[in-house]
């Protein structure tokens, strides 16, 4: 099992650049140097400037260790985004699955999602048998990911794509499959975003 923590920054758009190179130069050198991180990886909205900064860890014992010195690396690239850190959160990675490694221009879609209490494993195990499957034959469709807090009940679905155009054109059938399997299991849709992916480093292994 290994896990995530998620940073997300609400950043000014003409401040991105910026803050994507002190996330790449810095802030992912120093996590590199933390026992038991992984990789990083980070995806930006310049239009809303909304920006999600994921480590990853090979335990839960080292993401929480680590967390004073986080604070004080996520704050800091908080101020070159020129914004504010909106909220942090901690995730255990259910199912990770690439079909091949992300390359430059990839984009990434995001869904938020609260399963009914205590089904938690149906929604991974319908991530899993459905909604892999059914992306994995979309034009474009690079990895797909799961990631849960068991505590809270959320979670958060991802799929990364080649390009902005094979991002378009699977919005509508990644539509109509989330809402038919949300639907299915009693889940409430809480967010969808859609994000480029500025840096993708989170090297964590196959996990489907």
């Amino acid at each position: 099992m290994m896990y995530a923590r998620s940073s997300t920054i609400s950043a000014l758009p003409l401040s991105i650049d910026d803050g994507i190179a002190h996330v790449r130069e810095e802030t992912m050198a120093a996590l590199m140097g933390m026992p038991g991180c992984v990789g990083l990886s980070l995806l930006v909205n310049r239009d809303s400037g909304r920006c999600i900064a994921t480590s990853s860890w090979e335990s839960e014992e080292a993401m929480r260790s680590s967390e004073s010195a986080v604070d004080a690396l996520r704050r800091m690239a908080a101020d070159h985004f020129g914004g504010s850190l909106e909220k942090v959160e901690e995730w255990e990675i259910a199912v990770l699955h690439r079909e091949h490694t992300a390359t430059d221009g990839a984009c990434v879609r995001c869904a938020w999602l609260q399963p009914p209490m205590g089904e938690m494993e149906q929604t991974i195990d319908a991530f899993t048998h459905t909604v892999l499957p059914a992306v994995e034959g979309m034009n474009g469709f690079c990895s797909g990911s799961l990631f849960v807090n068991r505590s809270s009940g959320m979670a958060v679905g991802a799929t990364a794509w080649d390009s902005q155009a094979a991002l378009d054109d699977s919005r509508e059938g990644t539509h109509q499959m989330r809402a038919s399997t949300t639907s299915r299991l009693g889940s409430k849709i809480l967010d969808v975003q859609e994000f480029d992916l500025a840096i993708a480093h989170l090297r964590v292994p196959e996990m489907a």
